[in-house]
């Protein structure tokens, strides 16, 4: 039997289950909500070589949430027999008797929900061979290994390989679902120079199999970035220029996301309050979000709720036009949801045409930011300081690895006063962007 034959079998027996659980609860509720995903894979890990783990899994898991009389409670089970799920919506049902009333609880509105959810071209699944997956970390792992002589030891390789069906329905009579799977090879790397040891890794993640780059070519990246930062320097104190590799940008933009969240919104616990409608960005700057997009890695037809998801700009030309609402945060703004329950689906943040060396050389001289440590951010105030290493740039060049550093700033002004947005976008992650480059921040060193 073959994969996909497999798993729509799997997506049938799913559907049956969470109309089963929704026809249950319908005697003791005055709505329901049941979701139910099951995921099966193949993780390989390998060192020098040798294979150090082999991992096949398969994980399934019901959730039911039921409201009655203004009272919410939820259930959950991984054994998804039909006497498990009874015990389940039983469990949902005994709880909300015991919650406090809750006006704004309830399953999304009905003419928000994905009755005509599209086809993403998410499932590219491929036959779980561990032969063939040990192949690929050891490759990956061989060739940073053998690009230079100063990599000196290995965390090893490794290749995961997962396909998943998720169910979703209500009852406003929406019962949905589909199919995706993800790929994803990496390797880990240790070199040393006069007794200075440093680590780094690169990996490959897409839909498909062969969306992946190639073993070699990860492998070759880990071992540049493993030797890029050997022999790193401090820096004195002083205020300078911040460039964020775009790797890290992506992180940058993942403190707006939690900014402009409904649930942070009527909390009043974020620094960009009252914000809907104005500036927060340079004027030049608009953040697309792009839940449709085919094999897209955040893409979804629906969220959590079974909202179904749209385009929609989330920042334009600097604004910020929405915030992003589950159906009870927008209820508790007064707003409509916008689909956004269990998060983000592909933002996409455009360059301005310079490529990486491009960047470097608008900015000059100052700090290339290629990771950051520690927590320090809060959400409410805007107030950022995180560990940080990198390069150090000088007319416009990289000129040596840079460690044991702090940079320091406010959010609020970092994003309204970024200059540029390079063109080399990171696509491995549900924020797409560029490198950023920041005119000035605190950089804490010696």
């Amino acid at each position: 039997m073959t994969i996909t034959t497999q798993v729509a079998e799997q997506r049938k027996a799913l559907e049956l289950a969470v109309a089963q659980a929704l026809e249950l609860a319908r005697a003791g509720s005055d709505a329901a909500e049941v979701a139910v995903s099951k995921t099966t894979g193949i993780s390989v890990s390998t060192r020098y070589g040798d294979v150090e783990n082999v991992e096949f899994n398969s994980d399934g898991a019901l959730g039911i949430t039921v409201y009655h009389q203004q009272r919410k409670g939820s259930a959950s089970s991984t054994d998804l027999s039909p006497d498990a799920i009874a015990r389940t919506v039983q469990a949902a049902l005994d709880i909300a008797r015991y919650t406090s009333v809750d006006p704004f609880a309830g399953p999304a509105d009905r003419d928000l929900l994905a009755f005509d959810a599209p086809d993403l071209d998410l499932f590219h699944p491929t036959e779980l061979d561990a032969d063939r997956g040990i192949e690929l970390a050891a490759r990956a792992e061989q060739a940073a290994l053998q690009a230079d002589k100063r990599i000196t030891n290995t965390e090893g390789g490794s290749f995961n390989s997962h396909y998943g069906v998720k169910v979703f329905g209500n009852s406003h009579g929406l019962l949905k679902s589909y199919c995706s799977s993800r790929h994803s090879m990496s390797s880990c790397v240790i070199a040393e120079v006069n007794g200075d040891m440093e680590r780094d890794y690169a990996y490959t993640v897409g839909r498909a199999l062969d969306d992946l780059r190639s073993p070699e070519w990860v492998g070759e990246e880990c071992a540049r970035r493993t030797l890029s930062r050997l022999s790193p320097r401090k820096l004195p104190t002083m205020q300078a220029p911040v460039m964020f590799s775009a790797e890290v940008a992506t992180g940058l933009f993942g403190h707006l996301v939690g900014a402009i969240s409904g649930g942070s919104v009527y909390r009043k616990s974020t620094f960009l309050l009252d914000k809907l409608g104005q500036q927060i960005l340079p004027e030049w700057l608009t953040i697309e979000e792009q839940p449709h997009l085919l094999r897209g890695l955040a893409s979804t037809p629906f969220d959590s709720e079974g909202v179904r998801t749209q385009a929609r700009d989330i920042v334009k030309a600097g604004v910020l036009q929405t915030w992003l609402m589950t159906s009870y945060s927008a209820r508790k703004l007064g707003m409509q949801s916008t689909g956004h329950a269990g998060g983000i689906h592909n933002w996409r943040i455009a360059g301005q045409g310079l490529d990486f060396n491009g960047m470097l050389k608008q900015m000059g001289k100052g700090l290339l930011v290629t990771e950051l440590m520690g927590q320090g951010v809060s959400g409410v105030t805007g107030d950022y300081s995180r560990g940080a290493s990198g390069f150090w740039v000088e007319n416009g060049e990289i000129q040596y690895p840079v460690s044991e550093i702090t940079i320091a700033g406010n959010l609020k002004d970092m994003l309204r006063n970024i200059v540029t947005v390079g063109n080399d976008i990171e696509t491995r992650s549900n924020i797409q962007c560029g490198s950023v480059l920041l005119p000035e921040m605190k950089i804490a060193g010696e």
